[in-house]
């Protein structure tokens, strides 16, 4: 089983998240701006980068600094569609693969097991 971390600021979209990812098996704790990170390990992180008042790098840093080592799915509305890798920053800061908003579940699920393995 796979131990995911989603770090995202909208309700919605976070709860969305942590039912697809617990549906499929995965164990999922949830993070949001005004609530610290959760303790223990994780296998994966599923970040917001371009939330409000955070600079993606910025965020990036700080989930690096948090689960060092840890791979990183980015997702944001801000990125273009089918783009799948990330850029050299991104990827010495932990980030894996990109997904852009809007995006399927399969499409999530598909990310997820692409670097974490299945569940």
């Amino acid at each position: 089983m796979s131990r995911i971390v989603v770090m995202e600021e909208d309700t919605l979209m976070r709860e969305l998240l942590v039912e697809w990812l617990s549906a499929e098996g995965h164990a999922v704790r949830r993070n949001n701006a005004t609530t610290p990170a959760p303790p223990g390990q994780a296998d994966l992180v599923l970040v917001d980068v371009y939330m409000p008042r955070h600079g993606g790098h910025e965020r990036l840093r700080e989930v690096a600094r948090q689960y060092p080592g840890v791979p990183v799915i980015a997702i944001s509305g801000q990125f273009q569609s089918g783009v799948a890798g990330a850029g050299a920053v991104a990827h010495e800061l932990g980030v894996r693969q990109v997904i852009a908003k809007p995006f399927s579940r399969a499409e999530l699920l598909a990310a997820v097991r692409s670097v974490a393995g299945p569940p």
